[in-house]
């Protein structure tokens, strides 16, 4: 039975991964034209949907055992104790996209600052965590269950897969946007783990999820798309210091 579990929750997490990577298949049908919101976060919210409906049936109609943290218990501890830190790193986020994005040549409808900064990145959070911590993690976890740092090497792990799977969002842009993107969000994936397990609740690394993606608010009004040089040079070592804090807090599982 637990061969079948973990087979069944690894067919899972890859197809989950699949579809927020792709948009499909929401991208081959919804393309719904509201006001200025860019067509293309209206298929991915209600791919996000999709991906819920998927989880919530396989994990309650294939009977598996399956802990994934949602409760709501030490939730306000969990934010008190770890939650500071994220907080701190999604201001100085937002500071940087800030500086690096102005002058804005763009006003957008109050409407797209509400679908693309804040209703997109609930979504994000929510998915990535439910298939990187909540599933892959604990996979990887289960599957080294013989090694002394089983839970440590599962949070590293997932941690540089979660990076890596950021890759197919910055294809074509130079390089150092590339090593960037992978670094940070390789930090947050330890930031995230490390808190998710030491706390065993997944709303956890949501909020804080949510918190640092809202950073990227300062695209609602831009056209720019890129990550412009001097954001990076502020960001990646801000990401490096997480990294380090989130080591310091894997010690101690």
């Amino acid at each position: 039975m637990r061969n079948k579990e973990i087979i069944i929750i690894g067919i899972l997490t890859i197809l989950l991964a699949f579809m927020d990577i792709t948009g499909l298949p929401s991208s081959l049908f919804i393309n719904i034209e509201v006001l200025d919101i860019t067509p293309f976060y209206w298929t991915l919210m209600f791919n996000f949907i999709i991906i819920g409906i998927i989880a919530f049936l396989t994990l309650k109609y294939f009977g598996l055992n399956w802990k994934l943290g949602f409760n709501a218990n030490g939730i306000k501890m969990g934010l008190k104790k770890y939650g500071i830190i994220g907080i701190i790193v999604g201001i100085i986020s937002g500071i940087a996209f800030y500086i690096g994005l102005k002058p804005f040549e763009y006003t957008p409808t109050i409407w797209k600052v509400l679908i693309e900064g804040i209703i997109y990145y609930i979504g994000v959070a929510i998915v990535e965590e439910l298939y990187v911590r909540g599933l892959l993690l604990n996979i990887i976890e289960k599957l080294c269950y013989k090694k002394k740092n089983n839970t440590i090497i599962a949070i590293i792990l997932s941690s540089v897969i979660f990076g890596l799977g950021h890759i197919f969002g910055v294809l074509g842009q130079p390089i150092l946007i590339i090593i960037t993107k992978v670094i940070w969000t390789i930090a947050m994936g330890m930031y995230f783990g490390a808190v998710y397990k030491k706390t065993d609740n997944l709303w956890l690394p949501i909020i804080l999820h949510f918190i640092i993606n809202v950073c990227a608010l300062p695209y609602c009004f831009t056209s720019s798309t890129t990550y412009p040089s001097i954001s990076l040079y502020i960001i990646l070592p801000t990401y490096i210091l997480l990294g380090i804090y989130s080591l310091y807090i894997m010690k101690r599982l």
